[in-house]
C-alpha cells in the first residue's frame, strides 16, 4: 500500500500539501470570503476616488488651479487596480466550483492555492492603495502663470499677417540687437490689435525663450504709477502694501526682479510724451541680453524719442483686405439677402479708405440693413459728409481728433486744416503748401519745414509719390481729411468754417448764399465756366478756383473780399483777362495765374498795394506794365514758364524792396534773343541781374541764362549764385561756367543745360570742387561734343537724371576718369539716391557704367533710341527689395545682355514696352 501511495504522490505534489497542512489552507478554505472582501474593498476604493475626484474637479473650476501630480498618479493607479480586480472576479465561479469537502479542499490543490494567494495579495494592495489616497495632501495646487496672459482680441484684422510675422521675427531673433521696437500709424489703423496679437502669440508659441511678457496701456495722459502696477502684477508684486510704496521703492523692486529675467514689455498707445523707462524701474541693460520693449504710437516722431532700434509703420488696408474685413463684419446673411447688396457693400467699404476702425464702425451699422435702398442711402450720406453717418462722429472722427488736439499749437492745427482744401487723394508739393501757409501767416520763412515735419511725424500727413522737379509731395489720408472737414465746419465753426467742393465735377459755382461767413473756399478741379455773381465775404481769406473752365469773371466779383490773402486762378485755360475789380483785393498776399492764357494784366492791378505774393508762372503774359511798380509790399513773384513774356520794364524788379522770392525759370524763352530797348531781359540780361542784385531781402531765385553773355553777367555777382535754387543754361557754345562755380552754389537744387558746350567740364579739378549735396535734378538736353558726364560724381544726392539728344556721348560715367578723382573724393556711392534715370536719343551711348551698381533708391529707368546700349549696370543685388519699372523699345530689351541668369530673372518682370 505504501508503494502505491508513493507511486501517485510525487515530490511536486507533496510540497503544496505539506504547506497546506502547515497553515496556508486559508487560501483555499477562505477563498470565497476573500473574494467577497476583495469586492468590498474595491468598492470602497472607488468611492474614495470619486470623493477625491469631485473635490479636485470643483477646485479646477477656479482660474489657475489644477490637480497635483500625486493625486493624478493615484487616480491612474486606482484605475489600473480596479481593472485587475475585475479580471480576478471573472475567474471566481470557476475557482469556487473546484472546491470540495465543504470548501476545505480542492479538486486541483495547486490551482486553488495559487488563485487564493493572488486574491489575498490583491485585497491587501487595494487596502493599502486606499490608505495611500487618504494620505495625499494637497489634492490641487495653483498653476504658475505662463510667460504671457492672453488678451481678448475683438477680431483678427485681415491684412496684418505679414507685419505680425515681421514684428515677431524681430522680437524673437536673438542675433539682432533690436531691443526697442516701435509700431506707428494713424489712429484707428489697428496698432493695438496688432500688439495684442503679438502678446497672444507668446501664449501659443512655446518656442520663445522669454520668462515674462508684460502688457500696459500708456494712453494720452500717462499714469506712471499704473504702469508700475501693471509691471508689478506680472512679476509677483500684487499686494496692496507694495502698491502703497513710494514711486522710487517700486522702481527699485521692479529693477531687482527684472534684472534676472529675459522679459518683453508691451506698451500700448504712447503719445508724444516720452516715457522714461529707467525711471519706472525697467533695467534697459537687459536689452543687450535679449529682452525687448515693443510699443505703439500715433506719432512717428515718438519712435525716435523712445530710441526705437526698429520701426514698423502700420498702414491702412488695401482694397482686397479692406473688403474681406468689411465682409466679415457685415456677415454673409445680409450680403446674401439681395443680389445688389454685395456691389453696394463694396462701394460702402471703399468709403472707409482702408481704415479698420471705420470699416468696423460702418460694417456694424450696416449689418442689419437688408434692403438695397438702405445701402444706397447710406452711401449717399457718407459720401456727402462722413460725420453724418451713424456712429462715425463718436467712434471714428472723435478718436482721430485726439491726434489733432495733441498738436502743440494753433499754427500746426491751422496748417493741417488747410490741407483739406485739396481734393481727395491729392498729392501736394511741399514747397507749394508752405507758400500757402506763409501767405496765410501761419508760418514764416524758416518754420515751414518744421511744421511739415511735425505733421508727418504725427501721421496726420504722409509722404506721397515719386520725387519730381517740384520737390517732394505729401498727401492727407481721406479719413483724416474727413476729420479735418468735420472740425473746420462743425467743431470750430466760429474760427474756421470752410466751403469745399473740390474735384466733384461742378459746372456752376455754389450759390452765393453759401459763401457768406466762410473763411476759406476751395472749388478747384471742377468744370465751372463763369463767376457771374458778386459775393460778400468779409472773412474770406482763401479762394482756390484753379483748374476749372472759367472764361469770365464779372468786374465786381472781387469788390467785397477785403480780407482775401490767397487767390488761385491757375489752370483756367479759357481765362484771357482779369476783371479790373481785382484791384480791390488790398490784402492779397498770394496770386497764382499759372497755366492761363492771359495776354495782359489790367492796369488796375497797381492798386494792390498790400500784395505780398504774385504768381504769373506758365501764363502767356506779353509784358509787365509799369504800374506793377506800385506793389511795394510784394514778397513773392513767380514768372516761371511765362515763355512768351516779351518785355519787363527797367527798374520794375528793383521797385520791390521787400521781395524775398523771385522765380523766372523759362521766362521769355520763346522770344530769345530779345533786343528791345528798356527791357531788362535784353543785352544778356545784364540789366535784370543788376536789379536782382539790389534786392536786399531776396533769399531765393530761379533763373534762365541764355548765351555766353548771360552766363558771364550772372558770374559777376557771387551773391546771386549763393541764393540760386534752380538754374537753366541755354545756347552757350562757349560756356564760362565750370564745376567750381557750380559747386559754390550751395542752394542749387535743379540744373537744366540745353544746347551748350560741356566739353571743358572735366574732373581734373577734383581737389577744389566741393560736392553739390543739394543738387537733386539734372537735365542735359542737346549737348554735343562731350563723350561722358563723369562730373556727375560730384552730385552725390542726385534723384533725377535726364539726358536727351546727346549724340556724341559714349558713356555716362567713365571708369578711367573716375580713377583720377576717387582717391581725393573718398567713397563715391555712385547714384546711391537716384530714383529716375531717363536716357533718350543717344545714338553712340555704349554704357552707363562698366560695373553693376546697387541703386538702393531706384524706381524708374527709361531708355529709348539708344541702339548701342546693350547692357545696364545691374546685377541680381541691384535695387534689392525694390520693385522698379524699366521702359524701352521691345527690340532693345530682347537684345539686352545681362550680368548672369539671376540678374535677368530678377529684372524680367520690370519691363514695360514703350507704346
Amino acid at each position: 500500500m505504501g508503494g502505491v501511495i508513493s507511486t501517485f504522490l510525487s515530490a511536486d505534489t507533496i510540497r503544496p500539501i505539506l504547506s497546506y497542512v502547515g497553515g496556508e489552507a486559508k487560501y483555499i478554505w477562505g477563498l470565497k470570503d476573500n473574494l467577497d472582501d476583495l469586492q468590498t474593498q474595491k468598492e470602497k476604493l472607488i468611492e474614495k476616488k470619486e470623493d477625491m475626484l469631485n473635490e479636485v474637479e470643483l477646485a479646477e473650476q477656479r482660474p489657475r488651479t489644477r490637480r497635483t501630480r500625486s493625486v493624478q498618479r493615484w487616480f491612474e493607479r486606482v484605475d489600473r487596480r480596479v481593472t485587475e480586480v475585475e479580471r480576478l472576479q471573472q475567474e471566481r465561479d470557476q475557482e469556487i466550483d473546484r472546491l470540495c469537502l465543504g470548501g476545505f479542499c480542492s479538486k486541483n490543490l495547486i490551482s486553488s492555492y495559487s488563485f487564493g494567494k493572488r486574491v489575498e495579495k490583491m485585497k491587501n494592495e487595494v487596502i493599502e492603495l486606499k490608505k495611500g489616497g487618504e494620505a495625499i495632501n494637497p489634492l490641487y495646487e495653483e498653476v504658475p502663470e505662463g510667460a504671457a496672459v492672453a488678451i481678448a482680441v475683438d477680431r483678427t484684422i485681415v491684412g496684418q499677417e505679414s507685419i505680425l510675422d515681421r514684428v515677431w521675427r524681430c522680437i524673437t531673433d536673438q542675433e539682432q540687437n533690436k531691443g526697442i521696437i516701435g509700431l506707428y500709424g494713424m489712429g484707428g489703423v489697428g496698432k493695438t490689435t496688432l500688439l495684442k496679437q503679438v502678446n497672444n502669440k507668446f501664449c501659443s508659441d512655446e518656442q520663445h525663450h522669454f520668462g515674462v511678457v508684460i502688457w500696459s496701456v500708456v494712453s494720452r495722459e500717462p499714469n506712471l504709477k499704473q504702469i508700475q502696477v501693471d509691471i508689478g502684477k506680472r512679476i509677483g508684486f500684487s499686494t496692496d502694501s507694495w502698491q502703497r510704496k513710494s514711486f522710487e521703492e517700486r522702481a527699485s523692486d521692479i529693477t531687482n526682479a527684472l534684472k534676472h529675467k529675459k522679459f518683453v514689455l508691451l506698451l500700448d498707445d504712447i503719445w508724444e510724451s516720452k516715457i522714461d523707462l529707467t525711471e519706472l524701474g525697467v533695467p534697459l541693460q537687459r536689452l543687450d541680453s535679449g529682452s525687448r520693449i515693443v510699443f505703439t504710437t500715433r506719432f512717428r516722431g515718438t519712435c525716435g524719442e523712445m530710441g526705437a532700434d526698429e520701426r514698423f509703420e502700420v498702414s491702412c488696408l488695401g482694397d482686397d483686405d479692406a473688403w474681406k474685413f468689411f465682409e466679415g463684419v457685415v456677415g454673409r446673411y445680409v450680403l446674401d439677402k439681395h443680389p445688389d447688396i454685395p456691389e453696394l457693400a463694396k462701394a460702402m467699404a471703399r468709403q472707409c479708405h482702408g481704415l479698420p476702425l471705420a470699416l468696423k464702425t460702418v460694417g456694424n451699422a450696416m449689418a442689419s440693413k437688408e434692403y438695397p435702398q438702405e445701402w444706397s442711402h447710406a452711401i449717399e450720406i457718407i459720401s456727402r459728409s462722413a460725420s453724418k453717418f451713424k456712429d462715425m462722429e463718436k467712434q471714428v472722427l472723435s478718436r482721430l481728433k485726439f491726434s489733432y488736439d495733441s498738436l502743440p499749437n494753433d499754427e500746426l492745427r491751422s496748417c493741417l486744416l488747410y490741407c483739406c482744401l485739396f481734393p481727395e487723394d491729392s498729392e501736394i508739393p511741399k514747397t507749394d503748401l508752405m507758400e500757402y501757409w506763409k501767405s496765410e501767416g501761419f508760418v514764416d520763412s524758416s518754420s515751414g519745414w518744421g511744421v511739415l515735419g511735425a505733421l508727418l511725424r504725427a501721421c496726420l500727413l504722409e509722404e506721397a509719390g515719386l520725387v519730381d522737379e517740384g520737390g517732394n509731395r505729401v498727401k492727407m489720408h481721406d479719413m483724416i481729411r474727413d476729420m479735418a472737414l468735420w472740425i473746420a465746419n462743425e467743431i470750430e465753426e466760429e474760427e474756421e468754417n470752410f466751403l469745399i467742393r473740390a474735384g466733384v465735377g461742378l459746372t456752376d459755382a455754389p450759390k452765393i448764399e453759401e459763401w457768406e461767413g466762410v473763411k476759406r473756399i476751395s472749388l478747384m478741379e471742377n468744370k465751372i465756366q463763369s463767376l457771374p455773381q458778386i459775393p460778400t465775404c468779409p472773412r474770406l481769406q482763401t479762394l482756390l478756383l484753379n483748374r476749372n473752365h472759367i472764361a469770365k469773371i464779372t468786374d465786381s466779383f472781387f469788390q467785397s473780399l477785403p480780407s482775401l490773402r490767397v487767390l488761385n486762378l491757375s489752370g483756367n485755360h479759357y481765362l484771357t483777362e482779369l476783371p479790373v475789380g481785382i484791384s480791390s483785393l488790398v490784402s492779397l498776399h498770394h496770386l497764382d495765374l499759372s497755366y492761363t492764357p492771359l495776354t495782359e494784366l489790367p492796369v488796375g492791378i497797381s492798386s494792390l498795394v498790400s500784395l505780398h505774393h504774385l504768381d504769373l508762372s506758365s501764363t502767356e503774359v506779353r509784358g509787365l506794365p509799369q504800374e506793377l511798380k506800385a506793389l511795394v509790399n510784394l514778397r513773392y513773384l513767380n514768372l516761371e514758364y511765362t515763355r512768351k513774356m516779351s518785355r519787363i520794364p527797367e527798374q520794375l524788379i528793383s521797385s520791390f524792396p521787400k521781395l524775398q522770392v523771385l522765380r523766372m525759370l523759362s521766362c521769355g524763352s520763346e522770344i530769345f534773343p530779345i533786343v528791345e530797348e528798356g527791357n531788362v531781359l535784353s543785352d544778356g540780361a545784364e540789366p535784370l541781374i543788376k536789379e536782382i542784385h539790389c534786392l536786399e531781402q531776396l533769399n531765393l531765385i530761379t533763373l534762365s541764362l541764355r548765351g555766353t553773355r548771360g552766363v558771364e553777367n550772372f558770374l559777376k555777382f557771387p551773391k546771386l549764385q549763393n541764393i540760386t535754387q534752380a538754374l537753366s543754361i541755354e545756347h552757350c557754345n562757349s560756356l564760362p561756367l565750370n564745376l567750381l562755380h557750380l559747386s559754390n552754389m550751395e542752394h542749387l537744387e535743379k540744373l537744366h543745360i540745353e544746347e551748350s558746350n560741356l566739353e571743358d567740364w572735366n574732373v581734373d579739378c577734383a581737389g577744389e570742387v566741393q560736392k553739390m549735396r543739394k543738387l537733386h535734378f539734372v537735365t542735359i538736353y542737346e549737348c554735343s561734343n562731350v563723350k561722358d558726364f563723369t562730373w556727375l560724381v560730384f552730385v552725390p544726392n542726385l534723384k533725377w537724371l535726364r539726358i536727351c539728344y546727346c549724340d556724341d556721348m559714349e558713356e555716362i560715367i567713365s571708369v578711367e576718369k573716375l580713377s583720377e578723382v576717387s582717391e581725393m573724393m573718398g567713397e563715391l556711392n555712385l547714384f546711391s539716391e537716384l530714383e529716375l534715370l531717363v536716357i533718350r536719343n543717344a545714338s553712340n551711348l555704349e554704357r552707363i557704367y562698366r560695373v553693376p551698381l546697387p541703386f538702393p533708391q531706384l524706381k524708374v529707368i527709361d531708355i529709348s533710341e539708344c541702339p548701342k546700349l546693350k547692357k545696364l549696370p545691374l546685377n541680381s543685388s541691384s535695387a534689392k527689395g525694390r520693385k522698379i519699372v524699366i521702359y524701352g523699345e521691345k527690340e532693345w530689351w530682347e537684345e539686352l545682355q545681362w550680368e548672369d541668369q539671376a540678374t535677368q530673372n530678377a529684372f524680367s518682370p520690370c519691363f514695360l514696352p514703350d507704346e
